[in-house]
């Protein structure tokens, strides 16, 4: 069984950094791309970012293109979310997910999920 835990969240203040960690378990890491994505309350779930099965190739939103960073060590079947220059509008909680197709921005894509975890900026 797949599964995703996530940690790493927290109460930040704005132009604070925080990085969230993902460790998946239950099948070989390297089958999966990786992604991240956030719901605030009220709205619907969105895409951050994503990475290639090797971690080659990354994909970012323009909501946090240049302040977030997300990457892979496949000998640690772990995907890292560094999210620097927070603002309160980052304010959701945030999910990995993994895919068994190449990396991509919409969430059918996934095929497992994490539990989700809160990050909450404060201005």
């Amino acid at each position: 069984q797949v599964q995703l835990v996530e940690s790493g969240g927290g109460l930040v203040q704005a132009g604070d950094s925080l990085r969230l960690s993902c460790v998946v378990s239950g099948r070989t890491f390297t089958d999966f791309s990786m992604g991240y994505f956030r719901q605030a309350p009220g709205k619907e779930r969105e895409f951050v970012a994503a990475i290639s099965w090797t971690g080659r190739n990354t994909y970012y939103s323009d909501s946090v293109k240049g302040r977030f960073t997300i990457s892979r060590d496949n000998a640690k079947n772990a995907v890292y979310l560094q999210m620097n220059s927070l603002r309160p509008e980052d304010t959701a909680v945030y999910y990995c997910a993994a895919s068994v197709s190449p990396a991509g921005s919409s969430s059918w894509n996934y095929d497992y999920w994490g539990q989700g975890t809160q990050v909450t900026v404060s201005s």
